[in-house]
């Protein structure tokens, strides 16, 4: 059964520059559709964070954040239980950040603030110290490289196909080839289309795909080796390629982060 929440604000919200939660929402938790005042970071730190932003889905890997302006309506679903941190920002202090949703490819230094922020559960800056970290994290911010979408999704006839049955199927090896040929159509148009609608290639967004299930499936404590079966890779090295690829890290590492 699905639980569906209200995201309550802080009472104070609107009169904090900086504030942070850290919570843990349950499996087949829904956080129903609402807008704030202010910018909002959402880190997830375990599983796969999937969120409507005025009508656009985004969906991203743990340590790789969601940006929210000030003003913009979201809502959220989590199908496992997951643990989120969030930095919120007064919308005077968003200069210099992006004016739609997006993933930000943050670094290790926003990341080590957030950690430090967590163990301390702090809620909002006190100290002079805290103030200045708070500064940093937002000059890391504006410095992030911009994401759409990790994994974006298309509504093209000859596309929309092709990657419903591999969200289904994430281990089918069929080239772009013989894609083309099922949907009637040519590989290089394929091609084009790939780059237009999801502005990578068709072997870029399959790993992507790869990438997000080789997770999930960590987190359940399947092995690498039943791991690289199940996504259609022919060894377990090549899924380990593929995974620092994505993550600049192996899968027994990123395991280990996770705790």
């Amino acid at each position: 059964m699905n639980l569906q929440v209200e995201y309550q604000p802080p009472v104070d919200a609107s009169q904090l520059r900086y504030f942070m939660r850290f919570e843990q929402a349950n499996a087949k938790t829904e956080y129903l559709p609402h807008a704030h005042a202010w910018g909002q970071v959402i880190f997830v730190k375990s599983h796969v964070l999937e969120m409507e932003v005025e009508g656009e889905r985004l969906l991203t890997p743990a340590d790789m954040p969601i940006w929210i302006p000030s003003g913009q309506r979201h809502s959220s679903y989590n199908h496992r239980q997951s643990l989120f941190r969030t930095f919120n920002l007064a919308a005077d202090l968003c200069d210099g950040l992006p004016q739609q949703a997006c993933l930000l490819n943050v670094d290790a230094i926003v990341h080590a603030i957030m950690d430090e922020f967590a163990r301390r559960e702090l809620e909002q800056p006190h100290s002079a110290a805290d103030w200045r970290l708070c500064e940093v994290l937002v000059d890391r911010l504006r410095l992030a490289p911009v994401h759409k979408s990790y994994l974006p999704g298309s509504n093209d006839k000859l596309l929309a196909p092709i990657l419903h049955a591999l969200q289904a199927h994430p281990g089918d090896n069929t080239t772009l080839a013989q894609w083309a040929k099922r949907v009637f159509t040519t590989e290089r148009t394929l091609a084009r289309r790939c780059q237009q609608q999801l502005n990578m290639s068709f072997s870029e967004w399959r790993q992507r795909l790869r990438f997000l299930r080789a997770i999930t499936l960590l987190e359940q404590g399947i092995s690498v080796q039943a791991i690289a079966h199940e996504l259609g890779y022919s060894s377990a090295s090549a899924l380990i390629v593929m995974f620092q690829h994505q993550a600049g890290t192996t899968p027994d590492r990123y395991r280990s982060r996770l705790g």
